[in-house]
């Protein structure tokens, strides 16, 4: 951790980095893209990474299509990345779990849309984790 001392929000990755599956590398891309900023709701945090549906409305019509896309691609990628390794190193946590009920039985096509909602959900409780430090539910702390 030497080039961290002079990153502004050194703690957050300290943070982040505490929790299992998530590396420091990993860490500090999400703080220096996404967690460094302050949010109101879990949806601005969906929003702004570009994991939030993208609405259509139309007369009478209204329904979510994809994920709209915008922010910051990095931090996208990165929690996708990230949500392959949550499954495999947090396998008895409530978003792991969730995950394996909703898209475990599906095709690849299948897991690869469920992997994008883990995203999103694991976007959303990495937040509260950095912000509020309440760890993601069932989730295992390095030691």
């Amino acid at each position: 951790m030497d080039g961290l001392g002079r990153f502004p929000h050194a703690e957050k990755v300290q943070r982040l980095a505490t929790l299992g599956a998530v590396g420091e590398t990993t860490a500090t891309v999400l703080v220096a893209e996404l967690y460094h900023r302050s949010f109101e709701t879990r949806r601005h945090v969906a929003s702004f990474v570009g994991l939030a549906p993208s609405p259509y409305n139309s007369g009478d019509t209204g329904r979510d299509r994809g994920i709209h896309k915008a922010g910051t691609k990095l931090a996208r990628q990165t929690l996708v990345e990230l949500a392959w390794f949550w499954l495999r190193y947090q396998p008895n946590s409530k978003l792991s779990l969730w995950w394996h009920e909703r898209f475990g039985g599906m095709g690849m096509r299948g897991r690869k849309v469920g992997i994008v909602a883990l995203a999103r959900k694991l976007a959303i409780a990495l937040w509260r984790f950095v912000e509020q430090g309440v760890v993601p539910e069932g989730a295992t702390l390095k030691v």
